[in-house]
């Protein structure tokens, strides 16, 4: 067996094709960041837009709108569920926008330090995003498995 040496650690070098295409990322990430801050915008504003309709609406006053009148009880519920959402949404839009802030300074000015945290906040964003998505699944199979005992109590209650 033939023992080959150990190749000797040399650092990254980030030569102009890699830079061109760091700019052009960071490009995209802030408008999708921006994007993104519109529509955690638009998603608050649904919210208690949310609210205030829920309240107009239960005070409808017609044959057979007996039920509108327990919207009023649902609105603030939802307007909570949205406003909730759209921080949510914020958070993974700051630490892109941030990426793309701290990569094209560091670009420009050829500053490691923000080349790193521009890559730390990058790291940031897939992780809350990952941690989200985990809980998401965490909550998908609780429901399904809460659904297997409700159908299968059903099942045994005939």
């Amino acid at each position: 067996m033939t023992d080959y040496p150990a190749p000797t650690p040399s650092p990254l070098v980030i030569n102009a094709e890699n830079a061109r295409y760091l700019r052009e990322t960071g490009r995209w990430a802030k408008f999708f960041a921006v994007l993104g801050f519109i529509f955690c915008g638009l998603i608050a504003l649904f919210g208690f837009f949310f609210t205030s309709m829920m309240g107009t609406l239960s005070q409808i006053q017609s044959p057979g709108a007996e039920s509108l009148g327990m919207l009023k009880n649902f609105g603030g519920f939802f307007a909570v569920l949205y406003i909730g959402f759209a921080a949510l949404y914020f958070f993974p839009c700051l630490y892109l926008f941030r990426f793309a802030d701290h990569m094209k300074i560091a670009l420009l000015e050829q500053n490691q330090a923000r080349l790193d945290s521009s890559f730390a906040n990058l790291k940031s964003m897939f992780k809350f995003l990952g941690i989200l998505v985990l809980i998401v699944l965490g909550f998908y199979a609780l429901i399904f498995l809460f659904a297997l005992l409700a159908g299968g109590a059903a099942l045994f209650n005939r």
